[in-house]
């Protein structure tokens, strides 16, 4: 089924020559503004959070991105997008795909409400199958009932659903129907990246009597605006001026809940680490993870003379 190619460079509103810190840049500060938290009109925002989620998922990866310039060299030819040739077998992943090898060359899936497009899925995502064999021996027809192919989709889960878990409406169609089945998928509290939800028995069908495979959906966790995921902790930078790093003071520092109060002493330097613990993600066990927040030190790129005077005083002051 042929997919509609996407312009991430349009869509975070960069140049396709643009750096990696101009495409983060670009990423923040959109998301910032269609955080589905923050924005008025939520639904509106939802969708164009999941595009900006899609769009930096690819071009902030320097070897997606390469890919994704190959991908979309001629896209705007006559007669619509086609993919390069090859890239059929290559990049084969989640979206409406082919799986299974059997004689009747396996059934594709078009997934919906996963928060990824049919063309990510298509050439981006990670989904996949695993065939079952049964009894038989590989290449041969299996003498007894044959399992059905697991089935493997990407779902994007925002921090906020990783910290509170929420239920999605996922909805699937098989090639060889034009049912589209829907089903409550519940994330849990704590889900992390990579792992897989299990939808038993809404994989590919089994043969001869054999029960059917599983779907899979593995979270992808969003890309937030302020901060990043290590493990259950999350890691948010924040800039100061040099003065504050001086004499120390008070930071408000965001978290995904509300806002918390961090003394930081004077003396601090760039890159130094204060730990606001249980501020992170849920673990395994229940507990929460820690929020570090990293200093960096903002210099003036402008002065006025008075301020370029009181640098001056101070830089004879250190006998500099």
């Amino acid at each position: 089924m042929p997919v509609q190619f996407r312009d991430y460079y349009e869509t975070l509103g960069v140049s396709k020559t643009a750096t990696d810190d101009e495409i983060r840049k670009a990423f923040r500060k959109l998301a910032r503004k269609y955080h589905p938290d923050v924005a008025k009109d939520k639904a509106t925002a939802e969708e164009k959070f999941k595009q900006l989620n899609e769009a930096y998922e690819v071009l902030g990866d320097p070897e997606k991105r390469r890919k994704y310039d190959e991908l979309g060299a001629n896209w705007n030819q006559p007669g619509g997008f086609q993919p390069p040739p090859g890239w059929d077998q290559q990049q084969r992943g989640g979206g409406f795909r082919r799986y299974g090898g059997g004689e009747g060359g396996g059934v594709e899936f078009e997934f919906g409400g996963t928060g990824f497009s049919d063309f990510f899925e298509a050439f981006f995502g990670g989904g996949r199958s695993q065939a079952g064999f049964g009894g038989g021996s590989f290449g041969q027809r299996p003498r007894g009932p044959e399992k059905g192919s697991d089935v493997e989709a990407d779902i994007m889960v925002t921090l906020e659903e990783a910290l509170h878990g929420s239920k999605r409406t996922v909805s699937l169609r098989r090639s060889n129907s034009d049912k589209v089945e829907t089903y409550q998928v519940k994330i849990p509290k704590g889900v992390h990246e990579g792992q897989r939800i299990r939808l038993a028995g809404q994989g590919e069908a089994g043969a001869a009597g054999g029960k059917s495979g599983d779907l899979f959906l593995r979270v992808r966790l969003a890309r937030h605006p302020d901060f990043t995921v290590e493990g259950s902790d999350l890691i948010y930078e924040v800039k100061i001026p040099p003065w504050q790093a001086a004499l120390g003071g008070e930071l408000q520092v965001p978290t995904l809940e509300n806002k918390v109060r961090l003394k930081i002493p004077p003396g601090t330097q760039a890159g130094q680490r204060f730990r606001l613990r249980g501020h992170g993600l849920p673990t395994a066990s229940g507990a929460r993870g820690d929020l570090f927040v990293v200093t960096q030190i903002e210099i003036p790129k402008k002065l006025t003379d008075p301020e370029r005077e009181i640098w001056r005083q101070l830089a004879e002051l250190h006998g500099s």
